[in-house]
């Protein structure tokens, strides 16, 4: 069912799991600074020491050993390692840190996939306009050079950039995250656009200077929920499916994949809402040029995938009179009464979904190599160390990526549980729990402790890893 050499992993990210947030010449994120704001986070709570991996990295390796993981997902802050941003000032214990954990990786034979940007960009950058500003491209390049020459020798699996369409809807278009800005309607659009556009510069930059040397693969992690209509033979439920897939999957995966360029759908979609609410500028959403220094299209090695729910939808109640994403996108989603919820109100438990989008990527993307990058059940209230729908969920889970590979002929490659550990859980803080180990936060020695679903997950790995089924 999975392939010899299939990637059996987790995943975490720096900000949420590393803490030691100014120790040794780490500079300041968007992130150390968004949880000093009243109000941001749960509890006032904030990832100043949250896992504390920067010192106890140790104990996550032992974490990672009893899973019996081929792999393991982390980012690197870009502020730890440039504290400015810019390479003019090379921290270089966070070089070693991150030299390390590597190392320590390749040593008990766990190969690492390393994300350069998780969400925490240096608050120096977003100082000089973030992502809104075009200056971003080149630094990120920049950044990402530096990474790919320092780590690239060992390091055969990148992520560019994670989740680029929560980042820009979350940090620039609702405020929920950082940098915690409202600007309805036309910010997220554009720094999503500077992103695909620093994505793709990074990825030509490992093409032509890296690659040959160094052998490896270079992508971007895309968030989506699987899209069914409410009402499968309604015109207007159909075609509001199709608008949230493009709002949500193609935004990103259109361009690189497809055509270099945004879904017409989409743009269709954004300029008409424009014409009805007499917004007279040029379009909300920016175009490529003909002349792009960095083409977009193209620019993955593999299709990274973030899945964790799926969504009825049906037609909205006509765009609403102001500009906004949610307007423009005119798409009402609802959850079926037959899917349980887990921890969290937007998490519906729904593992088939994921097999119909792997599917639908398969058909619609050019049948690309696919690595599940994130996918998880959450926690919340009590601790359950006996966590036995999350044991049922992983299994089912891991069935619907089987029978993608085996029925459906997916190039399914790998698969990493979100997360190995509980961590800071973004504006939720502490209070929703996705790990694979418990971690006592009352506890100052931070202990992990495996639950059920950990013990589970690592005998089905031991169960696919023996069985050896070579497509």
């Amino acid at each position: 069912m999975f392939p010899r050499d299939f990637a059996w992993g987790a995943a975490t990210s720096a900000y949420q799991i590393e803490g030691g947030w100014q120790a040794d010449g780490k500079g300041p994120s968007i992130w150390d600074t968004f949880v000093q704001q009243k109000g941001r986070v749960f509890e006032e709570q904030n990832g100043n020491v949250a896992c504390n991996s920067y010192q106890l990295w140790e104990k996550d390796l032992e974490c990672i050993q009893q899973l019996g993981l081929t792999h393991y997902r982390l980012s690197v802050s870009w502020a730890r390692l440039l504290p400015d941003g810019t390479t003019q000032h090379v921290n270089q214990k966070g070089v070693a840190y991150y030299n390390k954990v590597i190392n320590d990786l390749l040593a008990c034979n766990v190969s690492p996939m390393v994300t350069l940007y998780h969400w925490d960009l240096p608050q120096a950058l977003q100082d000089q306009g973030g992502w809104k500003s075009e200056s971003i491209v080149s630094l990120f390049d920049s950044y990402a050079q530096f990474c790919f020459q320092t780590f690239g020798d060992r390091v055969k699996l990148w992520i560019t950039i994670n989740e680029p369409q929560v980042c820009a809807k979350c940090g620039y278009e609702d405020g929920i995250h950082a940098p915690g800005l409202k600007e309805p309607g036309t910010a997220a659009y554009l720094v999503g656009h500077n992103m695909l556009r620093a994505h793709a510069k990074a990825w030509h930059s490992y093409d032509s200077l890296y690659r040959a040397e160094q052998r490896g693969a270079v992508s971007l992690a895309i968030n989506s929920d699987w899209f069914e209509p409410l009402r499968p033979g309604c015109n207007e439920d159909v075609a509001a499916t199709e608008r949230d897939l493009a709002f949500t999957l193609g935004w990103f995966a259109w361009p690189v994949f497809v055509t270099g360029d945004y879904p017409q759908i989409m743009r269709s979609a954004i300029d008409s809402q424009s014409q009805k609410l007499g917004y007279s500028g040029s379009s909300r959403l920016p175009s490529f040029s003909k002349d792009e220094p960095a083409p977009i299209f193209g620019t993955a090695d593999f299709f990274a995938l973030n899945y964790y729910t799926s969504r009825k939808v049906k037609a909205g109640e006509g765009c609403g009179q102001m500009l906004c994403l949610n307007s423009d996108r005119d798409a009402e989603e609802v959850l079926d009464p037959s899917w349980p919820i887990c921890g969290v109100s937007w998490l519906a438990v729904v593992p088939h979904g994921l097999r119909k989008l792997l599917k639908y990527i398969k058909d619609t993307f050019n049948n690309p190599a696919v690595y599940i990058t994130e996918n998880g059940f959450s926690q919340v209230g009590p601790r359950q160390i006996d966590d036995v729908q999350r044991c049922e969920f992983y299994s089912d889970t891991i069935m619907e990526v089987g029978k993608a590979i085996e029925e459906d002929g997916v190039n399914v490659r790998g698969y990493f549980a979100w997360s190995l550990l509980d961590n800071f859980e973004w504006a939720d803080g502490f209070s929703v729990r996705f790990g694979l180990f418990h971690v006592d936060f009352s506890d100052a020695k931070l202990s992990r402790t495996i639950y059920r679903s950990g013990l589970e997950y690592a005998k089905m790995i031991m169960k696919y890893k023996g069985r050896h089924d070579v497509k």
